[in-house]
């Protein structure tokens, strides 16, 4: 088995939300996907543009409004590139600009179009030369997903460092989350870099030994 191409990776966090958005890169091909943007997707599309990268598609790890308020401005930038989202997430995602409401807040969004397609839990793609799989984690929301590209894992708001998502919100459920990290994360193996949709990176193996939530 050979060794999987190392990744370029740039992450990006702005106000008011400071959720990671990621821009990961085939360094063989520059052929590129973007992860869950957001406040600070005028960036990404500078970055993008700068070094003349080849967006592929844009994958959605769930359907809130922190994780999703930048895709309309994207499509504006790349019309053609599809927007993947996990079905059990559209209510979620219809409801973008009423979610700040939700917790109070007083925030504007303009409206995502609709996503390009639905991927389901096992799809698998490729960007360039690196492998792409979607592990379907519902707790946080019924339609969370991880997204696995080589050894790394993009968790959106499932597994953080030190902590899980909240499962307070409509389609949470705290025995889902658990049993989603319990038997989809940590299977995954110890080496596993963790890129969760806030705060630091982490791995599996640390995880394992400090996480209060994990049993």
């Amino acid at each position: 088995m050979s060794a999987p191409t190392p990744m370029k990776l740039w992450v990006f966090a702005e106000p008011p939300w400071y959720k990671n958005g990621y821009v990961i890169t085939c360094p063989n091909t520059r052929q590129t996907v973007i992860i869950d943007p957001g406040d600070e997707v005028d960036t990404i599309v500078r970055v993008v543009r700068e070094k003349n990268l080849d967006v592929r598609a844009v994958y959605i790890t769930h359907g809130h409004v922190d994780h999703i308020c930048g895709v309309a401005a994207l499509k504006r930038a790349w019309p053609e590139v599809p927007v993947y989202l996990h079905a059990a997430d559209r209510f979620l995602y219809d409801a973008m600009v009423d979610q700040p409401r939700w917790l109070g807040l007083d925030l504007s969004y303009e409206a995502p179009p609709p996503p390009d397609a639905y991927y389901e839990h096992g799809d698998t793609f490729t960007i360039g030369t690196l492998e792409v799989r979607i592990h379907h984690t519902p707790g946080h929301t019924p339609g969370s997903v991880c997204i696995q590209i080589d050894r790394h894992l993009f968790t959106g708001d499932t597994l953080f460092a030190g902590s899980i998502g909240r499962t307070d919100l409509p389609g949470g459920s705290y025995a889902t989350i658990i049993r989603s990290i319990v038997t989809r994360i940590l299977p995954l193996g110890d080496d596993i870099v963790v890129h969760p949709g806030h705060g630091p990176e982490t791995t599996i193996a640390r995880e394992r030994l400090i996480n209060p939530f994990i049993p």
